[in-house]
């Protein structure tokens, strides 16, 4: 499963944001993927996270693979929308 976002925060996804979020996604048991720039990163890893650097206006995609992929992605994809992280892509 996946899902697609555009950054709409003007500071992009920030060490405090990025921090929660990967707490959310470590808290389910399915491999949490982000793509970004032409790079994949754990989204269970904040430093794989920022090392990508994600500023607004970049293009984002959320995968989940496994038992729980379907809540993970519901619950991910609503942080990054009421957060204010970003929209649906």
């Amino acid at each position: 499963m996946e899902q697609s976002f555009f950054i709409t925060s003007e500071y992009g996804i920030h060490a405090r944001p990025a921090t929660r979020l990967v707490n959310l996604a470590m808290s389910f048991q399915s491999d949490i993927k982000l793509d970004a720039m032409g790079k994949t990163v754990n989204l269970k890893s904040i430093m794989g996270l920022m090392s990508l650097g994600i500023y607004k206006g970049e293009e984002v995609r959320v995968t989940a693979d496994g038992l729980d992929a379907e809540e993970a992605l519901s619950a991910l994809s609503n942080f990054i929308i009421t957060e204010g992280l970003g929209r649906l892509g």
